[in-house]
């Protein structure tokens, strides 16, 4: 056992789960052509993630689960609406309506009477509905996919566990620009706020409802 596990072991955080409720939503994050699209400045590759997050789009499409798509944009002229994380990260301020990087990526299994919701930060909670509409609909639990891993897949659902939902990973559905960041994020989030499960069990679970 190594060190890092060793202190996660004593302080009881190897093996605890959250579980799964009763009433499941699903939201897909940013899987837009500003992430996906390699010709992008913050682009990668993540054919893998769009596929594998479809499969499960798919069976909640089948049992009437709402589905969520999150994207960013820009609206300021200055990409003033991002605040300060332009500053972090200048390539965002490119994300503006009329470009293609605030598009969804048409690989996306996007059907009409899913929600799409515009963010302007990294959690897909921080100034959209989302809350508010899981809430109206009696939805429990959140199944969160898409990227980037380290970046607003984890400040959603670290949020999303704040706000009290059982909080779930599909370890294949999530991304990131980075390997090392992407398995580092997903470690660490399966023992602090959601369980990290494969997506076998978590489509039989879309199956059950």
């Amino acid at each position: 056992m190594s060190s890092r596990e060793a202190v996660y072991e004593r302080a009881r955080m190897a093996d605890a789960r959250v579980g799964y409720g009763d009433s499941p939503a699903l939201v897909a994050i940013d899987l837009q052509y500003g992430e996906t699209d390699e010709n992008s400045p913050m682009g990668s590759d993540l054919s893998a993630v769009i596929e594998r997050t479809n499969e499960l789009v798919d069976i909640a499409h089948e049992r009437d689960v709402p589905v969520f798509w999150t994207k960013v944009v820009y609206r300021h002229p200055d990409a003033a609406d991002a605040g300060l994380w332009t500053k972090k990260i200048p390539a965002l301020a490119e994300w503006k309506p009329g470009t293609r990087w605030v598009e969804l990526d048409d690989r996306c299994h996007v059907e009409d009477g899913d929600h799409i919701l515009v963010k302007r930060h990294a959690s897909s909670f921080h100034g959209t509905e989302l809350d508010s509409m899981l809430t109206a609909m009696g939805r429990d639990t959140l199944i969160v996919t898409g990227c980037s891993t380290g970046g607003c897949v984890r400040a959603t659902v670290g949020d999303s566990s704040a706000h009290g939902y059982h909080t779930i990973v599909p370890e294949t559905c999530v991304g990131d620009r980075s390997d090392e960041q992407h398995e580092a994020h997903l470690w660490d989030l399966d023992r602090k706020f959601a369980d990290v499960e494969p997506i076998e069990a978590v489509a039989e679970y879309l199956r059950s409802q």
